[in-house]
This record gives structure tokens, C-alpha cells and sequence, in this order.
């Protein structure tokens, strides 16, 4: 399969303000990543560990001021690739020509993303013609098995499941080559998620490339639905390669703990807390916060 999104020491730091002091979030750090077209790669860790700022980053919508070095291109079938991170004017041109076209985006919270007093079939259908989609609004929503009766209620008028799987055509209504899915099975039972997760395999089954990004590793785990896996922690991919290995035999001592914690396997907790990814040093790691973990609890038992 061929590369869609790819990631070579790829880089981010975001400037923000600390009472009044200017600090940098050490976002992501020497990212290397591929997603192929025809397959789902899921990215996977704690909160805060820099998964959506890599989804943001593919999306071209990291906020203003944001550093970033290294690569990180869309590459079309033709094997030309277009950079997805720069600053100015051009760069943000660039990536807004791919946003929605080549590269779609299903949203954690579906239904910040539509007009609440508008019906979703008129949205679907204003959203198919800005893009240029070649499917109906109707042929969309059977693609993501919601009826026709979809097409006249409001957004509130959804279920939670209902709504993300609008979401997902309306991701899908430009003709995507990627589909990047920002949390996309958050706060739902695990049948709806993995009908969710299921709707994502049959959309890289059809050709397009699938960025999952998710902490729910017990769905992930369950529905078996994606074939790489990368684990990111501390804005670092520490981890990465066929889903089906890390998920039963893992490399990394976090990766395991991670899988420990999960209801099938004991609920072990994690140990410690994860960084604070400001000005964090660059060669902090894993075992730097087992570290801290064990000095804290040695400190208690005195």
C-alpha cells in the first residue's frame, strides 16, 4: 500500500504564555510516521501525550506561532508530496486546498461541528457541494448505516452514536485519500464504538488511509480493527508496528503498563502521573517517571 501521511523527525513547539512567563509545549519530538492508504493506523496513549496535536498537525491547523521541523507531508497516488506544516500565508493556502478534500476530519464532539437549528441533510448536502463530493447526502448516510430519516432531524435530535456517525460522512462527503478520527469513539458504549471502529475498517477497506486516534485501547483491542499501532508518550513515538504484536507482546515497558490498566487485564494502575509537556527536557522518558513514582512511594512508606 502507499503512503499517504508521512512523518520524517517530525517536530512541534507551541508557544504559550505561564504567568507571565513565555514557555514552549514540546508538543511532538522526532515523530517518524506512515499511514498507507487501505489500512488503519492507530495512535494511541495517555491524555495529553501529544495524539491530537499530531491529528492537528496532518489537518493543518496547529495554532499561530507554532514551530515545527522535520517533515510531514501528504504524498497524492501520483507520489508527489506536499508539505503540510510551514508558516505564512501560502502554507496555510496549501493545506486548506487538502482540508476536506484529501484529507477529511471526524471530530471528538460531533456536534460542536453543526449548526444546531439547521437540519443535518441540508448541512451534508452544503458541505458534498463546497467540496465537491461525488456521493449524495443519502448515499453518505447509508454508507455510515443511518436512514433517510437522518436527513430531517436537527443535530439534537441524534443520539450520541448517531451524530458521530454524521460525523463520519460529512468526513467522508470531499472524497478523501485520509481520514484522520480525533477521538472519534469517546463517551460511547462499546457496541456503538466498535460499530464505530468497524465503519473505519470498511473505510480504509475502500481505499483510503486511517489516522485512528484514540486512548480506548480495550475497543481497540476488541473490535481488531487496526493493522499499525503507535504509541506516543511525552510527545514521542515510542512505539510502533503491526497492532495485532504491540497489543499482545509489547516493546516498550509504558506500552505494557498501558495494557495492564486496561479492565480485561487487572486495572493495574498506572504508576505515577504523565509530564507536564512544557519546556520538558529533552531527554526526559518513561523511566524517568517510574523513577519519580518509586522515590514518591518510598517517601510515604517512612
Amino acid at each position: 500500500m502507499s503512503a499517504a501521511i508521512r512523518a520524517k523527525g517530525h517536530t512541534i513547539r507551541i508557544p504559550v504564555v505561564i504567568r507571565g512567563t513565555p514557555a514552549w509545549v514540546h508538543a511532538a519530538t522526532d515523530v517518524d510516521f506512515t499511514a498507507s492508504r487501505g489500512r488503519v493506523h492507530a495512535v494511541v496513549g495517555e491524555s495529553g501525550c501529544g495524539k491530537t496535536t499530531l491529528a492537528a498537525a496532518i489537518l493543518g491547523m496547529l495554532p499561530a506561532g507554532t514551530l515545527a521541523r522535520g517533515r510531514l507531508d501528504y504524498v497524492d497516488r501520483g507520489g508527489t508530496a506536499t508539505a503540510l506544516t510551514g508558516a505564512g500565508r501560502a502554507a496555510a493556502a496549501r493545506t486548506a486546498k487538502l482540508r476536506g478534500r484529501r484529507i477529511g476530519y471526524v471530530p471528538q464532539s460531533a456536534a460542536t461541528y453543526l449548526t444546531p437549528v439547521r437540519r443535518v441533510g441540508a448541512q451534508l448536502r452544503e458541505t458534498i457541494g463546497e467540496l465537491r463530493g461525488n456521493a449524495t447526502a443519502e448515499q453518505l448516510l447509508a454508507r455510515v448505516n443511518l436512514d433517510e430519516a437522518a436527513m430531517e432531524a436537527f443535530p439534537h435530535e441524534l443520539s450520541g452514536g448517531m451524530l458521530q456517525r454524521a460525523a463520519l460522512a460529512f468526513a467522508l462527503a470531499g472524497d478523501p485519500d485520509v481520514l484522520v478520527a480525533d477521538e472519534p469513539i469517546s463517551g460511547l458504549d462499546p457496541g456503538l464504538a466498535r460499530l464505530t471502529l468497524e465503519l473505519l475498517r470498511s473505510t480504509a477497506d475502500s481505499g483510503t488511509a486511517v489516522v485512528l486516534i484514540t486512548h480506548d485501547l480495550q475497543a481497540l483491542a476488541s473490535a481488531a480493527i487496526a493493522d499499525e499501532l503507535s504509541v506516543m508518550y511525552a510527545g514521542r513515538i515510542i512505539e510502533t508496528g503491526p497492532a495485532a504484536q504491540i497489543l499482545t507482546a509489547p516493546a516498550e515497558r509504558y506500552t505494557a503498563d498501558l495494557l495492564a490498566a486496561l479492565p480485561a487485564n487487572g486495572l493495574h494502575p498506572m504508576p505515577g502521573m504523565p509530564p507536564e509537556l512544557t519546556n520538558l527536557p529533552p531527554d526526559y522518558t518513561y523511566a524517568d517517571r517510574l523513577r519519580t513514582a518509586r522515590e514518591k512511594e518510598a517517601g510515604r512508606a517512612r
